[in-house]
């Protein structure tokens, strides 16, 4: 009986274990990520999609950290997430309809987007 019960705790211990993966960090490069807003905006979406466990924007340096989780996504659910929202993700570019909803702090320079010009 002693032998049972311990195979069955071992064999219990290595399935908890086995089903802990490590989470998964990336960074993605996102050229418009320029302001807080965009900030705001990028973590707040991508951290109620599932299987994303921690999102950071570095705005200075336009990029999105994300850790996630490899068995509930992968990096190009999360650059199609960030697609759908308005955002160009490292070689995909946004989505047309929501890059116009966007205010105009969070679109292209190009487009005439960027942070507010500081008055002189």
């Amino acid at each position: 009986m002693k032998y049972l019960l311990s195979f069955c705790w071992i064999f219990w211990a290595l399935q908890t274990t086995a089903q802990f993966k490590k989470p998964v960090v990336v960074q993605i490069q996102t050229p418009q990520a320029q302001c807080i807003e965009c900030k705001t905006r990028i973590e707040q979406f991508l951290k109620t999609e599932e299987g994303i466990a921690k999102v950071v924007v570095d705005i200075k340096k336009k990029i999105t950290t994300v850790t996630f989780l490899s068995d509930r996504t992968n990096i190009e659910n999360i650059k199609t997430a960030l697609n759908n929202i308005g955002f160009d993700a490292d070689n995909l570019t946004a989505e047309p309809e929501q890059y116009k909803r966007l205010p105009l702090c969070c679109k292209r320079t190009e487009d005439g987007g960027g942070p507010p010009k500081k008055k002189p």
